[in-house]
Parts: C-alpha cells; sequence; structure tokens
C-alpha cells in the first residue's frame, strides 16, 4: 500500500522517535515526570543538544526560516439570518505555514459591510500581536507584519488619522488599529475577492473556489493517494 507523501505510520514514527533519542533501550516510565523536579528558567544546566528537544515537540526552525508574520481577513454582512450579525474570518501564516485560523459570529451588529470588516480586522490583528509577542520571547526577530483586506473602505478607515460621525460607534476599534499602523506593527494591503484565503471562512464557496483557496493554503488530505 503506497502512503501519502510525508506520511509516516504512528509505529514507524515512535520508533524513528526513541531512535533519535537514545531511548530504544529504555524500560518505559510510569510517569512522564519526577514529581519531586523543580523545572527553573534560571538554575541548572541546558540541554546539551537543543535540536533533540526541538525534534520531540515537532519545533525546528533553521536560520534560513521565513519569520514573516501575514494574515488574510475577511467579513460577511449580516449574514445571521435570526441576529443578523455578521461572521469573521481570518487565517495567519508564518513565513508560507499556516498557524492559526478562526471564524466567529460578532459580538455585536454592524452598521455597514465596511463596520463588519473593521471590527473582523481588529480580531485578526489581536491575534497578531499575540503571535509576534509569543516568537519575541523566543528571541526571534519578526518584521512588519502584512495584513491583507478585500474591503477598501475599512483599509482607508484604517490608514486615515481622522474620525468621522459615522465611524464613533467603533471608535475603541479605529485607535487599536490605527496605533498598530502608526507604529509600524502591521502594513495593510488590498486583495482581490477571488485571492482572499479568508474568504473560506466566512461563506459556503462552489467546489472550484473551495479547492483553489485550500489549495493556496498550503493545506493537504493525507488521506488521498499522492498524484
Amino acid at each position: 500500500m503506497r502512503l501519502p507523501l510525508g506520511y509516516t505510520p504512528p509505529a514507524q514514527g515512535q520508533n524513528l522517535l526513541l531512535e533519535d533519542t537514545s531511548s530504544l533501550a529504555k524500560k518505559p516510565a510510569e510517569l512522564p515526570m519526577v514529581p519531586s523536579h523543580k523545572l527553573s528558567a534560571t538554575e541548572g544546566d541546558l540541554l546539551p543538544d537543543l535540536q533533540i528537544y526541538r525534534r520531540l515537540l515537532g519545533l525546528f526552525f533553521s536560520s534560513a526560516s521565513n519569520m514573516q508574520l501575514s494574515g488574510f481577513v475577511d467579513s460577511n454582512y449580516g449574514a445571521c439570518p435570526d441576529t443578523r450579525r455578521s461572521v469573521t474570518g481570518f487565517c495567519v501564516f508564518l513565513g508560507n505555514n499556516l498557524v492559526s485560523w478562526k471564524a466567529k459570529k460578532q459580538q455585536t451588529v454592524s452598521r455597514s459591510s465596511c463596520e463588519a470588516e473593521y471590527r473582523a480586522m481588529t480580531t485578526t490583528v489581536c491575534e497578531l500581536v499575540w503571535l509576534r509577542s509569543l516568537l519575541s520571547s523566543f528571541k526571534f526577530d519578526v518584521p512588519t507584519a502584512s495584513l491583507y483586506c478585500d474591503n477598501q473602505s475599512a483599509i482607508h478607515f484604517a490608514n486615515n488619522q481622522v474620525f468621522h460621525e459615522r465611524t464613533k460607534h467603533v471608535e475603541v476599534d479605529c485607535h487599536f488599529i490605527r496605533d498598530k499602523v502608526r507604529d509600524g506593527f502591521i502594513k495593510l494591503f488590498h486583495v482581490r475577492s477571488t485571492n482572499q484565503l479568508a474568504d473560506i471562512f466566512t461563506k459556503a464557496l462552489h467546489s472550484p473556489a473551495f479547492k483553489s483557496l485550500v489549495l493556496k493554503m498550503g493545506l493537504l488530505n493525507i488521506h488521498s493517494s499522492p498524484s
């Protein structure tokens, strides 16, 4: 039986892991951690080979790793027939790898598609802030994040420092995103709706569009036969 490319059977993967950590001859442990053992960030010796630890966790960052954070954000408008609330959808990439995504109904009713999109942008920027903070705690230098949106009005509001009467009720969101733009944390880019990856989280798509976005997101079906 042929297996999909990149797929390793669980039993074989366990043996490879034990061999890699020189643990094939060791007896199984009753507990995952010694009860009396104290962990400290400042005391004790570091692991002799950090690469082994990172491989155990499935983490591997080469010196040429792309640490660029980029997000795609989208929102429908009043799609819920019961509440008329909009749905936020976003996906975030670290380099070329999809690391975070969400589809969630917004907590309040938006009065325009621009407002719904802006609230979705706020949620996505919060996710980018958290991910950058996490990466910074691991001592990675993360460049300015890119955020792709298909709503020109929402991008205009984010880049425009002047408030209008019609946007007063979303002032908190405005201040938050504009602060991140002004501080150089994010750059906003317009993307055509056909290339908006987050579109897959906000509405039911026809098969060609769905399959196209799935491929662009780098998702693979491990149960399908390799071509």
